[in-house]
């Protein structure tokens, strides 16, 4: 299930690619845990029977990532280059450095409805 992480004063912020960009790239070069989560209503889709649910999820992926970036205008896509691939996540729009220096980014729909999570931190996530 995808976390709804609340700064305790309000939602998590926009995306601001350059400030991104630079929380992206202390993670760098290191060993992190990676929280990587999609859904397009997997959890909702019990209230209609003709909708497709799809979704991804993987918690705890322990990687090291050579570099990483972020781009487009708004949703934006992050990527992050392994030595023998690529983990990446589309969609986003908000995120924050929480109190525990995790990296969270979150991809809202529309009608606000979360849709991907990617979150990435040094110590295992719970």
């Amino acid at each position: 299930m995808i976390e709804i992480h609340l700064k305790e004063d309000g939602p998590l912020e926009s995306i601001v690619a350059s400030k991104v960009q630079g929380l992206i790239n202390q993670f760098a070069r290191q060993e992190v845990y990676i929280h990587l989560e999609t859904t397009n209503g997997a959890y909702a889709s019990h209230f209609n029977e003709d909708f497709f649910s799809a979704g991804a999820y993987i918690r705890n992926a322990k990687i090291q990532y050579e570099h990483g970036k972020i781009v487009g205008d708004g949703p934006f896509r992050v990527g992050l280059k392994m030595d023998i691939g690529w983990i990446y996540a589309e969609g986003l729009t908000h995120f924050e450095l929480d109190e525990h220096g995790r990296l969270l980014m979150a991809g809202h729909d529309h009608s606000g409805k979360l849709a991907v999570a990617l979150e990435i931190s040094k110590t295992p996530f719970k």
